[in-house]
């Protein structure tokens, strides 16, 4: 997918936010939910007017800024050659935006929603796009998994990433199996696919730099 035709797709992702936002102004209280506990409910809100406008804005400008900031990159020779596969991750951003925009609003309207739920599979799709981008990442500095070893040796950078791809394709189905369980034990399907993720492909990228440099 052409840089053009990304911005033209986030565009109108954001178009959809922006447009439920005006059917449900009107229809909106003073005060819409903004933040869901462990259990899926809702423990804190904004006000209309933030609800209302943020979201699309958030889906439209970071979406801008993820499709126009590897070409700053020293290195973006290298993402050029994964772009199209990250230009659908970027839509997928603005899609998960979006979802969550709706979701939020559609519980300020009175829908009972039990956000972990409605939450979880969206989840696990962006999850997986992740992972599909990851292992496909060249080296850069912007996009991937970014440590100080992975930046200094290609092969460390390949290892990890494949890796870091994979991991994270797996915790997509873990926060799917989630789905299975109590609102409270499937908030850590989420919770710890995710931190192992993170930290288990930092700590793999300094031993397979240290095995490297051997």
């Amino acid at each position: 997918m052409s840089i053009r035709r990304t911005v033209l797709v986030v565009f109108l992702i954001s178009l959809v936010g922006l447009a439920f936002s005006l059917w449900a102004a009107p229809r909106l209280p003073e005060m819409v939910p903004s933040h869901w506990n462990a259990a899926g409910q809702v423990d804190d809100y904004s006000s209309r007017d933030l609800a209302l406008w943020l979201m699309p804005a958030i889906a439209f400008g970071i979406g801008l800024l993820l499709i126009y900031l590897p070409k700053i990159d020293p290195l973006r020779a290298n993402v050029d050659r994964f772009r199209g596969a990250y230009h659908w991750v970027v839509v997928g951003f603005a899609v998960f935006i979006t979802y969550i925009h709706i979701i939020t609003l559609s519980a300020g309207l009175g829908v009972e929603i039990n956000m972990l739920y409605v939450m979880l599979p969206a989840m696990a799709v962006l999850f997986f796009g992740l992972g599909f981008v990851i292992e496909r990442a060249l080296p850069n500095w912007f996009i991937g998994i970014r440590t100080p070893w992975t930046l200094s040796s290609p092969t460390v950078w390949q290892k990890t990433h494949r890796l870091g791809g994979l991991a994270f394709k797996v915790s997509a189905v873990l926060i799917l199996v989630g789905l299975l369980f109590p609102a409270e034990v499937g908030f850590w399907f989420t919770l710890v696919p995710l931190m192992l993720t993170a930290f288990g492909t930092i700590i793999y990228s300094y031993f397979a730099y240290r095995q490297e440099t051997k």
